[in-house]
């Protein structure tokens, strides 16, 4: 949704808060008078009405009888939050890693007596507007969050400045916008694809397809350490071989790239996948082509969820701290709460290879 797709007062609410956060408007500067703004935006008097009401509800604006609206200081604005409660947006809650993450997240947070408010966006910016906005009136203290398709821009840097002009702290995990400059956790998501890679290639595999999802940083990033691999140790890579995917169509598209290449004289003996919850969503396709795993094909996963071990084929993964970085992020961000002052760097995990079932050492019946 654009701004021009937005009701009128809501466009004008975005305007004024642009002029905010950018310092054309000051602290206690004295804002134009209803009248004026009207003509200004070719508004009503009571569409201005509603917006400025609503920012004064909020804490951007504050009134005084006889003299009109100013401008409210950040302080001021900070003073009405609600410091008993952080929020916590990520783009899955109860899928997949994200129950570790938050589990982790909350028992810092319950142990320092603070309430935990949780909102998925479901991967949708336009979601991810809404649970911002939802966090902002209730009053967090700080928050939490797991950008929204990272790898394809920041359409809610508005509502992202709104919190650093109120003063909330904000910690990022798994990726960052790039523009802002709050703390982040997140893994080395290219080692892992590396390390993915590599595993392979030192088993005997020169036939290697990979799979990610492209709408993130995670994804891209993955896919970056797959190539860099392949490129060190001078492994071909095969045509239509890297096959990239967004989030809307990831029970689709991958699996019929994955049904597709394993009909080919030339067939992949290995697949590199951007996550577990892949690999496992890509064993039917080895199946249909009348394969196994390992036998005829290896599969290295990411993450080492639940489903890692679950599956039919216990998954060769690489590791992410879940519980531990949702703990870290908690900690990170009550501190900032506290301290507003305070450093927080960034911290970049590890990922290990975990070796299991799925990968195994080329044979001649997987060289054919």
């Amino acid at each position: 949704m654009t701004r021009g797709d937005l009701p009128k007062y809501l466009q004008l609410k975005q305007e004024i808060l642009s002029w905010l956060h950018s310092g054309e408007w000051k602290p206690h500067e004295l804002l134009p008078s209803e009248n004026e703004l009207a003509a200004r935006f070719g508004m009503s008097r009571q569409t201005v009405r509603q917006t400025l009401n609503e920012l004064e509800q909020e804490g951007y604006l504050y009134r005084q009888r006889g003299k009109g609206t100013f401008v409210a200081p950040p302080d001021f604005i900070k003073a009405g939050a609600a410091q008993a409660a952080v929020g916590m947006v990520t783009t899955y809650i109860s899928d997949y890693i994200f129950p570790h993450i938050v589990r982790g997240a909350e028992a810092v947070l319950r142990a320092h007596g603070m309430g935990l408010y949780l909102s998925s966006t479901d991967n949708d910016k336009q979601r991810e507007q809404g649970s911002l906005q939802m966090m902002m009136d209730r009053g967090v203290g700080g928050l939490i969050v797991e950008p929204t398709k990272s790898a394809e821009g920041n359409p809610n840097l508005e509502q992202f400045l709104a919190f650093r002009y109120r003063g909330i702290p904000i910690v990022m995990i798994n990726a960052r916008y790039p523009e802002l400059d709050c703390p982040c956790l997140v893994v080395d998501d290219e080692a892992g694809g590396f390390a993915a890679t590599e595993h392979l290639i030192k088993l005997g595999h020169r036939r290697i397809a990979g799979f990610f999802k492209t709408d993130d940083l995670q994804g891209t990033r993955r896919m970056k350490g797959f190539l860099r691999a392949m490129k060190d140790y001078g492994v071909p890579i095969l045509p239509n071989s890297v096959v990239t995917y967004a989030s809307e169509n990831k029970w689709s598209r991958p699996a019929e790239a994955a049904a597709e290449l394993l009909r080919r004289e030339d067939r992949p003996t290995a697949f590199v996948c951007y996550n577990d919850e892949l690999a496992v969503a890509l064993l039917p396709a080895v199946r249909g082509a009348g394969l196994a795993v390992p036998d005829d094909l290896s599969i290295v996963g990411f993450d080492d969820s639940t489903l890692a071990q679950a599956a039919e084929v216990k998954l060769t993964t690489l590791t992410h701290p879940k519980t531990a970085m949702g703990e870290r992020a908690a900690e990170m961000l009550l501190r900032l709460m506290a301290d507003p002052s305070a450093e927080a760097e960034d911290v970049t995990y590890a990922p290990e290879l975990v070796v299991r079932d799925s990968t195994r050492a080329i044979g001649e019946e997987t060289a054919v």
